[in-house]
């Protein structure tokens, strides 16, 4: 008989919500502040030589092609801009690639992604350059700690996003090897069941299906488990992490391999909002949390009955 894909009440999954919130607080107290301190450091040494070459701002059309082939003065370029432009809005905006190689090929390509930037220019950051004056040199040094701090803050909130996200995908792997007994092997594309991996072994990322999946599983009775791995740091934030991204995975995976060949699921860490995770239960997504993996390893074991 096939094992059934575990379905938690709703009081379990609050439960185990409040548990994954707490360990997110701890972590988040306990996160070293010389994260920020050393990207502070690199993003105000950046500033400092991005308005070196550019004379404080006021040449910085002429100094595009400099700063925009240098990938560390190209980020913080963009953090002059008020908002910040990001890279994606940048190219979009610009029909231009940002990639240095690009520029370097074609140095029309600088002046083109350099124009956006100063159209938006911060007039609250460097004041001089509305008066048409030269830069006093207290407002250089607030402007300077003003935009290494937004810079050094959207660098820290990425890397907790991606370290979060890397760390769980590690965890899960090294889970599945010493506690499941599962070997990992060769990523490969999984557009049908039988393109999976053996039963018994798991791939990293790889397409499955028209979606990718962090981590793709083979169970013993010879189903597919692709599981997606979830960081969340609010209840907003979850319903993009989970409904909107894992469990719209889960639906497209039923669909194209069938419920008896798939078996969607997610291991989450972080804030989630309860509603989020009833409506992804609901949709064919199985919960697993990283701070409690015993309920996938007994999953595991019952698919070999």
């Amino acid at each position: 008989m096939t094992a059934s894909r575990p379905v938690w009440t709703d009081d379990q999954l609050a439960a185990a919500r409040l548990v994954s919130i707490e360990a997110f607080r701890v972590e988040r107290i306990n996160e070293p502040l010389e994260m920020y301190v050393d990207r502070f450091k690199a993003a105000r040494e950046s500033v400092e030589s991005l308005l070196r070459v550019s004379s404080n701002l006021r040449c910085l059309e002429d100094a595009a092609m400099t700063i925009l082939s240098d990938a560390r003065l190209a980020e913080t370029a963009r953090y002059l801009a008020a908002p910040p432009i990001s890279k994606d809005d940048l190219e979009t905006i610009t029909g231009v690639s940002m990639a240095a190689t690009r520029i370097l090929g074609n140095p029309e390509r600088a002046g083109v992604l350099i124009k956006p930037i100063i159209s938006a220019l911060d007039e609250q950051r460097f004041p001089w350059l509305n008066a048409d004056r030269d830069a006093h040199p207290d407002e250089i040094e607030v402007a300077v700690v003003a935009t290494a701090a937004m810079q050094a803050m959207r660098n820290v909130e990425t890397l907790r996003r991606n370290g979060g996200k890397n760390r769980q995908e590690a965890r899960v792997k090294r889970f599945l090897v010493e506690e499941c007994g599962f070997e990992e092997v060769k990523t490969r594309k999984i557009d049908t069941i039988f393109k999976a991996p053996e039963p018994g072994t798991f791939c990293g990322e790889c397409e499955v299906g028209s979606r990718k999946a962090d981590i793709s599983v083979r169970l013993w009775d010879g189903r597919l488990l692709p599981i997606e791995c979830k960081v969340s740091n609010s209840g907003t934030n979850s319903y993009k992490r989970i409904n909107n991204d894992a469990a719209a995975k889960a639906v497209s995976w039923i669909e194209e391999f069938g419920k008896a060949n798939a078996v969607p699921a997610a291991v989450l860490s972080g804030v989630f909002a309860l509603a989020n995770l009833t409506y992804a239960q609901g949709n064919g997504l199985t919960l697993f949390w990283a701070h409690d993996l015993s309920p996938l390893k007994d999953f595991i074991s019952a698919s070999a009955c």
